[in-house]
This record gives C-alpha cells, structure tokens and sequence, in this order.
C-alpha cells in the first residue's frame, strides 16, 4: 500500500433510560449545546493553527488534546520533509545539485578515460595495444597496482601507472582505489567518461564502436538493484541512518562506467562515502559480511540521481557456477561462439539470494533503444591472450 488510511470513528451507543424525570430531561436538553461549543472551539483552533502556525504548536488543538489522530494532520502539514537534514546532508545535496544543473567542461577532443584496477601486472597489454592502436587521440590510460611490479609489455602502459595503494579484497580500500584512479584521470579535462576495468578483462568490440557507445550515451553504466536477501539488504546495518535508510541500500557490480559528471560527485563525495567506510566492512557484528565495492556506487546513485544510471554494467561476469567468484574462461573456452554469444545479450538479469530466488530480467538500452548489453567481458586467464588476440584480430575487434 502506498499509504494508510486512518480508521474510521467508532460508534458510540448511548443507551437512554425512560423515565428519568425532569432531570433527565434537561440533561438531553443541555448536552448537544455543550457538544456544539466544543467542536466550535476545536474548528476555531485548528483553523488558527493552520493559517497562523505558531512555533511548535503552541496553541495547536494537539497541544490541548495528545492524540494520535493530531500525528495525520501534523505529518501532512509538514510533508514531505520526514526531518531537519544535517549540516553535512545540506553541504552534499548543495554541491550534488551544484554538479548536476552545471554541463561538464567542454572539450575539443574529448576521451574516454580507461582506468585499470589489478593486483599487480597486466596480462593482456599487447592485446589491449592492438584494440587501442590508430586511435590516440581518444584515449587515455591509467592503471593501480596494488602490488607494483615495474616493466610493462607495451609502450602504450610505459606511463600510464599511477600513486597506488595496497588494495585488499572486500574492504573500504577497494573504493580508495577507484576513487584514486578518478582523481588522477579527471585532471584531464579531455576525459569525459570513465570505464573500470580489471586486469582480466578484454573488449568484445572494436575501438569505434565503444567510443560512440560511451561517448553519445545520456547516462552512467552503473550496476543496481534492490536484493532483500543475505547478500544484499542483510548487510546494511542501521548505523548507516539516517542518511541511508535500509530501504535505499542497493547492491550491483563494482565494473562501472561514469560520465565526467558522476565521476566529479563521487570525487567530491565525504558524506555517504564515509557511513560506508565506518559501517560496510568484512566481519562486522552479528556476522555480517559488507562488502563497499558492491553497494557504495549503486547505493550513493540511487539516492542521489537514480535517473542518470542504467543500472547494469556493461562489463560481463558469469557467475553461473554459484561460487564467491565468477566462473574464469580458460584457453579451451575461447571461441568465435563464445564472443557472439556474449555480444548477442540483450538482457540484464539480477537474481536475489534470499530463498525465493527471484529472477529480474532487463532490456538493455542504449538512448532508449534497445542495444546489446556488454562492451567488455571477464574473467580471463592470462594465458589466454595468444588464442584471444587471433580471434579478436579475425573478428575485426582489435
């Protein structure tokens, strides 16, 4: 129900005596005067109190008379503010608002920013050279590593490494890391969208085909949904109110893409980002598991601009095999059937972890056409790319 409706008035039976003199009588008499001056003073004051509303209802007929039927008429009144917003809520919203009403810097050769997060090297550099080659101008590339082994295959990524961080799985230094590869990549303002890519990802479509996707695209690619399951909702914990109310916690894929817009919100954010620093972690009471890389993004944008995302990534994982993990494609599973097979989806699908098991298909829109639903894909294995780099070079991708 969207709402409640307030129970009607009971009936009240009054059950008369005959016979009761003339006292009785003039107690008849008498009592619907009385009734009537009531509800005169009663119309009287609330009248009053809606046209000169007095600080806290001074003289409101609720001050009078302490009654659940006055909770209706005070939550209307004041709807829908639910409550006084904090400092820090009003300094967020003031420069959330701020960055969304204001277009980004324009650019004369505008680039896609493509930021790669991975535990130490890049193993698949040289294919990754070839998907890039031709196209410089529209490109850039940075990369944290957690654990910085020096040396890298192509020239491409010679200087493409930034200041990194150990990063460990599950815990707030996951979004550090993002966030730090955000700060490095929006101090060009030729970088207008922003991609997350781990080291075992690959492209399933060529450089100009990606770019346009990206680039003329109206929203963010950033994966959420609603789970009321274990994994999802029974995560939040309620130290995160009031600013996030369990009913706004979402879950999705930490592999986004952001317009130049978004990226700057999550660069300028300290509210949100700090509830789930404090109250999203591993081993938390009452044997929670939260992890931030999964609900910070999809939670912060459903607050703030839920219109402005796809909810979905265009990043695929396939987690078919039930595990903590996606499912790792090895050498035997490269295939030109394996690549049409991805390019081929055309539908987003959230799947719950509380019994139920509730399945939620989406179509993917691109500008609101629908439009196949992953540019990129992993997990792959490193020795993969020998086999990854002929079929893609044969399909035209790289």
């Amino acid at each position: 129900m969207k709402g409640t409706q307030c129970a009607p008035f009971p009936r009240h039976h009054h059950h008369h005596h005959r016979g009761g003199g003339i006292s009785s009588s003039a107690t008849l008499i008498r009592r619907p005067k009385w009734i009537i001056i009531l509800v005169f003073f009663i119309s009287i004051s609330v009248i009053g109190a809606y046209i000169f509303p007095p600080r806290q209802y001074v003289y409101s007929p609720c001050y009078f008379f302490s009654s659940p039927l006055c909770n209706p008429f005070g939550d209307w009144k004041n709807s829908p503010t639910e409550r006084d917003l904090t400092d820090d809520e009003l300094n967020s919203d003031a420069v959330i608002k701020e960055i969304l009403s204001t277009p980004p810097v324009e650019s004369d050769n505008n680039k896609i920013a493509f930021m790669f997060l991975t535990p130490d090297t890049l193993p698949f550099e040289k294919l990754w050279e070839k998907f890039f080659y031709g196209h410089e101008d529209k490109y850039s590339v940075y990369v944290h590593s957690s654990d910085h082994k020096s040396g890298h295959a192509s020239p491409i990524f010679a200087n493409a490494d930034i200041r990194s961080s150990k990063v460990e799985w599950g815990k707030i230094s996951m979004v550090d890391a993002e966030r730090r590869l955000l700060a490095n990549a929006f101090q060009n303002t030729d970088n207008q969208h922003f991609v997350l890519l781990s080291e075992s990802c690959i492209p399933l479509y060529n450089f100009d085909r990606i770019y346009r996707y990206l680039m003329e695209t109206n929203v963010s690619f950033v994966d959420c949904f609603h789970d009321p399951g274990p994994h999802g909702t029974g995560r939040y914990s309620e130290r995160m109110k009031p600013e996030v109310k369990k009913k706004d916690f979402r879950k999705g894929s930490q592999w986004f893409s952001l317009k130049r817009q978004h990226a700057l919100i999550i660069l300028a954010d300290t509210l949100y980002y700090t509830k789930f620093k404090k109250y999203c972690q591993p081993s938390m009471s009452g044997n929670k598991n939260c992890y931030a890389d999964e609900h910070y993004l999809p939670t912060v944008f459903n607050l703030i601009d839920p219109g402005g995302i796809a909810n979905r990534s265009i990043t695929y994982v396939d987690w078919s095999e039930g595990k903590w993990h996606p499912k790792t494609f090895m050498e035997r599973d490269i295939s030109k059937r394996l690549v049409k097979n991805l390019t081929s989806i055309n539908k987003c699908v959230h799947v719950t972890s509380d019994e139920k098991r509730v399945e939620e298909q989406m179509h993917c829109l691109w500008n609101g056409v629908q439009s196949p639903c992953y540019l990129f894909a992993r997990k792959f294995y490193p020795q993969t790319q020998h086999k990854l780099m002929n079929l893609l070079s044969n399909l035209a991708i790289i």
